[in-house]
């Protein structure tokens, strides 16, 4: 088919909103301010997922993704079992919307086990499509117009956009390394009668800081004082290192009916693609949340939640298997970093390492990222898209180690050559 080029057209008066003449009428200049002036202005303030893009930039270049947080090696054979038995039985259809009885039952027992909060599971628990989404959920629940939600910095590169789309204002409260800790006097003042939530993420993405006891305490009392939610995101609580312990903000003494904790089966055991998590909440929250969740995604794939009844029953050895796992992974990590000229810290929990690239000379964490996929063969995350301004993560980046012995020395080749 050969389509004639348009005759010019008048430019169109400025009252008359492009929208109002037919798309084979307009020129596509004009076609494309239309369709973004229609656009979610919302949309328009956050970008595309970086860690997702890396992942990209890295099947591009064939490069080893020590980019995204996804485990290269496989899950419990029993848990794939349980899947492949739900399935054949049939267990096909749509679960209750905010998610099966025998899963809702499971994190009841698994919840209490750990952290000493009984819940009811008929009236405190929705099962969600993963964490990202019983966090947006959780938000969009609580979340009016003009609430601000207070949210530390370095941060899982979610929660920004999700304060955005909720309709809040975030406030940024720093953590700063090596030891990733907070001024409490900063984070003091970032509340106010407009503060609706906190989100708190421990063992915490990307640094890897497990939050102390005597940090939520601290966090505990501002909550209180302002009558704010501490929405808490828990997804690492077994992937912790040296003596450290995960605490529930919800186990703290005034702290049960204001928080939400989220969490899922994603890291815990390995299965990030599964998208299966939770919401833990008081009935109130819980009732919020769960129509939220319905009409976002009507509920998780059914027979996943069944597999997952079975997961949380695990033995205890199978989370001191993982963590030790993750240890020696971490450990080998760190070596392999530090001897390529990475300034390094530590991380008491969770699968990442957060390094410092002022050594290497780069411009920036972008430049330096694009140029450890391109031509060295290794994909990261710049430090750049875990905090509000940009230039605060430019001379970081992030590497993640939830991958195989193969995974890991095939990055240490590649980045044997890198010297500062």
């Amino acid at each position: 088919m050969v389509i004639e080029p348009m005759e010019p057209m008048e430019p169109m008066s400025k009252t008359e909103p492009a929208t109002l003449r037919p798309a084979s009428l307009q020129t596509p200049q004009a076609i494309g301010q239309a369709a973004r002036a229609v656009l979610s202005a919302k949309a328009e303030q956050f970008t595309e997922s970086v860690i997702r893009e890396m992942t990209r930039l890295a099947l591009k270049h064939g490069a080893v993704n020590l980019a995204q947080g996804f485990p290269d090696f496989p899950a419990p054979l029993e848990i794939k079992e349980a899947a492949r038995a739900a399935i054949a039985e049939d267990i096909n259809q749509y679960a209750i919307t905010w998610g099966a009885k025998p899963l809702r039952d499971a994190i009841v027992e698994k919840f209490s086990r750990t952290q000493g909060v009984v819940v009811d599971p008929e009236r405190e628990i929705t099962v969600c499509c993963g964490s990202t989404e019983a966090m947006m959920s959780a938000m969009m629940a609580v979340i009016n117009p003009g609430d601000e939600v207070v949210i530390f910095e370095p941060f899982y590169e979610n929660y920004g956009p999700d304060a955005i789309l909720s309709g809040a204002t975030p406030r940024f409260v720093r953590l700063h390394p090596p030891n990733w800790e907070f001024d409490r006097d900063e984070l003091a003042r970032a509340f106010g009668p407009r503060t609706k939530a906190i989100i708190i993420n421990t063992p915490n993405n990307p640094t890897g800081k497990v939050f102390s006891r005597d940090e939520l305490e601290a966090i505990r009392d501002l909550c209180v004082r302002w009558n704010a939610f501490a929405i808490t995101d828990e997804i690492y609580e077994h992937i912790l290192y040296d003596g450290t312990r995960h605490i529930s903000m919800a186990s703290l003494e005034g702290m049960r009916d204001l928080t939400i904790t989220i969490n899922g089966m994603s890291k815990t055991y390995s299965v990030t693609g599964w998208r299966v998590g939770w919401a833990i909440a008081p009935p109130a929250p819980t009732e919020a949340i769960r129509k939220v969740h319905d009409f976002l995604t009507v509920g998780a794939a059914a027979p996943l939640q069944a597999a997952g009844a079975i997961a949380l029953r695990l033995r205890d050895s199978y989370y001191q298997k993982l963590a030790e796992n993750y240890r020696v992974k971490r450990d080998r990590m760190l070596a392999i970093l530090e001897k390529s000229g990475f300034q390094c810290f530590k991380p008491a929990g969770a699968y990442y390492i957060m390094t410092d690239i002022s050594r290497f000379g780069f411009a920036d964490d972008v430049s330096f990222a694009r140029y450890l996929v391109e031509k060295v063969g290794v994909a990261v995350v710049p430090g750049s898209s875990f905090y509000n301004d940009a230039a605060d993560g430019a001379r970081q980046v992030r590497f993640t180690f939830c991958k195989t012995e193969q995974t890991l020395a095939a990055a240490e080749a590649k980045l044997a050559g890198l010297h500062a």
